[in-house]
Order: C-alpha cells, then sequence, then structure tokens
C-alpha cells in the first residue's frame, strides 16, 4: 500500500486545551493552521480574482473534482498544465473527491461496492465514479492535497444503511491508497452518521491507514449545530494527533469556535462567498444584510474596526445601492469583506491559543454569532 506522501509534513507547536496550533507543509507553500479554505468550486473563488485572494493572503483553496471532471474535463485541464497554471494560483489547492456532489447535483443511479454510477446534472450523460478514478481525476488537476472517495449518507438515515456506508468508505480508502501515483498528499474521510459507534469504527480504520490528513464527513447536512457537536466530540478522540484534521464543509463563525475547541484544523464552506452575493456580511458585530433600508442612507463603513478594501473604502449606504441594483461590483466588495472577516477569524483563532486565551475568544465569538 502507498506510504505517505513525501512533500507533506504536518506539524503541532502550540494548544490550549483540545484546541490546537500547527501548520502543514506542501511543495506549493506553508499553511499555518487552524485554517480556512475559501471555495472555488469550478478553479475559481467567486466574484474575486486571483491576486485579490492572495491580497487578502489566503494560503490554500478547494476546488471541486466532480464539478471540473464534469467541464471542462480534467484531460484537458492536465495538457494546459494543470490546475494552478489553468487558474492562475501557485498557492496550495484541495480537490475533494467529487462523491458528495454525486450525491447532492446529479441523479445517482447506482451505488454498490465498485463505486457511483450517475447521470451528469449538466447533459444526463452515464458516468462511473469509483475510487481509482477519483485519484486518477485528482492527479491529472494535479491538487496539492486529494480526497478519497467516501459515501455521504443523507441525514437521517438508517443505522444499518449508514453501518454498511463506514465499511464501503474504508473499503474505497485503501483503494484509493493503492490507486495513487504521483505525490499529491492523500486525506481519508471519516463517516458514521450520528452513531457515536460507528464514529468510532470508522475514525480507528482511517486512522490505520498511511493517509496524510484526516478529514471528518457526513457533518453539516442538516443535523444542526449541537448534534454536530456531539458528533465530533465523539469522534475527536480517536483521530491521531500527528495529522491534520480537516471537517469538511463547515461552517458559520460558531461552528468554526466550536471545532478548533475540538481539536479541528481545517474548513471549507460557501457561506462567506455565497452569502456576499446574496447581500449579507459577516461582521465584528454580527450579521449584516444590505438589502435593509436602514442602509440607504448610512456613511458609514460594514465594520468600523475592519482593515478590508471594502470597509476602507466604501459606505453601506453604496454597497446597499450595488447591491439593490444587482451590479456585479455589489458582489465583488461583499465577497472581499467576508473573505476578510474569515481570514481574520482564523489569524485571531491562531493568535489566541497562542497567547492560551482561546477559550476567552470563543465566548466572544459565542456571543455575536450565537445561532
Amino acid at each position: 500500500m502507498a506510504t505517505q506522501c513525501s512533500s507533506f509534513r504536518f506539524e503541532l507547536f502550540s494548544s490550549d486545551g483540545p484546541a490546537r496550533r500547527g501548520r502543514f507543509h506542501t511543495a506549493r507553500g506553508i499553511v499555518e493552521t487552524p485554517v480556512f479554505m475559501p471555495v472555488g468550486t469550478q478553479a475559481t473563488v467567486k466574484a474575486v480574482t486571483p491576486e485579490t485572494l492572495l491580497g487578502l493572503d489566503a494560503r490554500i483553496i478547494l476546488s471541486n473534482t466532480y464539478h471540473l471532471h464534469m467541464r471542462p474535463g480534467e484531460k484537458l485541464i492536465a495538457s494546459l498544465g494543470g490546475l494552478h497554471r489553468f487558474m492562475s494560483w501557485d498557492r496550495p489547492v484541495l480537490t475533494d473527491s467529487g462523491g458528495y456532489q454525486v450525491f447532492s447535483l446529479a441523479r445517482l443511479m447506482k451505488i454498490n461496492d465498485d463505486g457511483l454510477i450517475f447521470s451528469s446534472h449538466l447533459d444526463g450523460s452515464r458516468h462511473l465514479l469509483t475510487p481509482e478514478k477519483a485519484v486518477e481525476i485528482q492527479e491529472d488537476l494535479g491538487s496539492d492535497i486529494m480526497m478519497c472517495l467516501d459515501e455521504c449518507v443523507a441525514y437521517p438515515s438508517p443505522r444499518e444503511y449508514v453501518e454498511a456506508s463506514v465499511g464501503r468508505t474504508s473499503c474505497w480508502a485503501e483503494r484509493c491508497l493503492r490507486a495513487r501515483k504521483g505525490p499529491n498528499a492523500l486525506f481519508g474521510i471519516v463517516q458514521g452518521g450520528v452513531h457515536h459507534d460507528l464514529r468510532r469504527r470508522s475514525a480507528e480504520e482511517t486512522a490505520s491507514l498511511p493517509f496524510d490528513g484526516i478529514a471528518v464527513g457526513g457533518l453539516s447536512v442538516g443535523e444542526g449545530h449541537d448534534l454536530m457537536m456531539e458528533v465530533l466530540d465523539a469522534t475527536a478522540p480517536w483521530l491521531p494527533a500527528d495529522k491534520p484534521r480537516y471537517l469538511m464543509g463547515v461552517g458559520t463563525p460558531r461552528d468554526i469556535v466550536e471545532a478548533v475547541a475540538r481539536g479541528v484544523d481545517m474548513f471549507d464552506c460557501v457561506l462567506p462567498t455565497r452569502n456576499a452575493r446574496n447581500g449579507m456580511l459577516f461582521t465584528r458585530r454580527g450579521r449584516i444584510t444590505l438589502k435593509q433600508a436602514r442602509f440607504r442612507e448610512d456613511p458609514n463603513p460594514p465594520d468600523p474596526g475592519c482593515g478590508c478594501y471594502t470597509c476602507r473604502n466604501f459606505s453601506l449606504a453604496y454597497l446597499r445601492h450595488l447591491h439593490t441594483s444587482r451590479e456585479i461590483l455589489g458582489s465583488m466588495l461583499a465577497t472581499i469583506h467576508n473573505l476578510y472577516f474569515y481570514l481574520e477569524l482564523m489569524s485571531d483563532i491562531r493568535h489566541s491559543i497562542e497567547e492560551k486565551n482561546f477559550n476567552d475568544f470563543r465566548k466572544q465569538v459565542k456571543e455575536i454569532y450565537d445561532d
């Protein structure tokens, strides 16, 4: 079976209770953890340029294997120099396996131990996604961190089905490891629904394999914040301490600080970019909805204490005008602000862990974003 990627290395150098401060090394740069990865589903983080992302000091972004496989195709991207050159981004990229999108977007026709048979959401064409194919696609893309193909079950699902899916996910994990040919890092994924014993089983089986990192999947799928944290409490003790821990698809500021308090190192979520395009801003005082009439003549920036380009140059009145007029610039400026907020949140989390006052910072975030 394949060994750990030689170019990927993770180190921990500080903690405050279970909260961890570390970094991982890739061939394209060092990433400080805990980290938030902006989502660039189709080789673009919506409404911002790569130059803007560099200005925000985003250290790593996420792209989606399913979407890039469907359009324009990984072979085309490979022929043009790989995903980094294709999107003009020279820092690390993590790609998910595409399995979640098969379940959520495509018309899933059949699942068995071999893989997933589905119809494309674009043209209805029929496809087979196997663990080997998921790795092959990601290696063609040239991502720095690849994710194993797993089965993300719906919430709620019968225990019997969840138990079978855990076994399938573990089997697929081994096949992904055997299929890996290049130097790309590869993360395994823990599943098990909301069942504590199945989460422990999946974590132990995944941790026994030579992965570069471990992800927790199958959460933030409708179970709610409290149950998600309960499942994390039952899962975290069985995750290896010497590898990065990635909570997939999470989340709100409250979700993030609570997951960091349980030892999670990596996050991704579409919330800051999607909400920006819908006129919702994250600030240190809570959420702001630009369509509200109270901002029509407001000369103040969204967050007076924020150092982002948007807050340094524009008023709430102007941003509301752009949003209500459906001007593209409105989405761009709101996205810049929200990404800045999330990346600053992670910086503050890292600093609070180093200073041993993470719990105080955690309480502050929870008071503002108690949702």
